[in-house]
């Protein structure tokens, strides 16, 4: 029986494809992205996820824990990350959900139990399932049982993707994807490696690919002051859309800073501490001039 990491089973979901939808997050990706805003997605492990704030000293953690990772000094709580075996047992008794499991085994059929539970909006609104990640490509074996489960029970699929994966896996699901939702993060395949560990060659081919095959895209376009906010790249989104025959619309991602807070919780290093939401004006700039670049609709995700 195959079994997945999932992170979170998101539902009502309405910003990953078309209706109401339910978005499956998946764990591990082969991009390292420095702006990343779920890096709990990155391990296709379980991790332990710890909010401070959250944290009300009752030490039941401490109690519980046999690699002894949790200690009290002063009324301050440490985690010794170093020392956890990921058994979740301080997660399960932490009263104030301070401690929390970033990723769970799971079947098929379980997650499908979660998703068809709402199949009636998905009928009402013309949405779906969308599967995200993390990577989705990166559990390709899960991802495509579950698209095939989806299919077999009558449901709309999307799937968001940064392109970085075998084209034989895309090929394999195309006729199960109604709609791919692609990554496109940086034009120049320079910068495109310094920003998320790998250069764009192999996404270029891969949306090239699944274009010539029929199938339908959205392109999905995180866009990052001081990094990726010029009219280079701009161009270049412009002018991937151009070349595309099955394109539907351009999403415009604007950078938020959720992901510095996570990357806390999981006691890790975040790179863009100082960054902040770009004002509406800024964003609404972008894509106005996007828009006089391509035919192809321009819209904020």
């Amino acid at each position: 029986m195959i079994r997945g990491t999932v992170f979170n089973i998101q539902k009502f979901s309405v910003n990953d494809g078309p209706g109401i939808r339910t978005t499956v997050f998946l764990k591990g990706c082969p991009l390292n992205c420095i702006w990343c805003h779920n890096p709990e997605s990155k391990s296709s492990k379980p991790e332990l996820m710890y909010d401070a704030k959250k944290c009300i000293g009752c030490s039941k953690c401490m109690e519980v824990c046999p690699s002894k990772c949790h200690s009290f000094t002063a009324g301050i709580h440490s985690v010794k990350r170093q020392n956890c075996a990921v058994c979740s047992k301080c997660a399960e008794v932490c009263p104030a959900s301070a401690l929390e499991m970033a990723g769970t085994l799971k079947t098929v059929s379980e997650v499908m139990e979660e998703v068809l539970k709402d199949k009636a909006f998905y009928e009402n609104s013309g949405g779906g399932m969308t599967i995200s990640g993390g990577e989705p490509m990166f559990q390709f074996e899960f991802t495509y049982e579950l698209l095939k489960e989806a299919k077999i029970n009558g449901l709309h699929t999307c799937i968001e993707t940064c392109g970085f994966t075998k084209e034989e896996h895309y090929k394999k699901i195309i006729d199960l994807v109604d709609i791919f939702l692609f990554d496109y993060k940086e034009t120049d395949s320079v910068k495109h490696k310094e920003f998320t560990g790998v250069d764009n060659n192999l996404i270029l081919s891969n949306l090239k690919m699944l274009d010539s095959e029929g199938a339908k895209t959205i392109l999905r376009c995180p866009i990052i002051p001081t990094l990726n906010d010029n009219e280079e790249h701009f161009d270049g989104i412009a002018q991937v859309a151009n070349s595309l025959k099955n394109i539907l619309e351009i999403n415009i991602e604007p950078y938020h800073p959720l992901g510095s807070g996570k990357a806390q919780m999981l006691g890790k290093d975040y790179q863009l501490q100082d960054l902040t939401f770009p004002e509406n004006e800024t964003v609404e700039g972008w894509i106005k001039y996007i828009s006089t670049k391509t035919k192809t609709p321009v819209k904020k995700a």
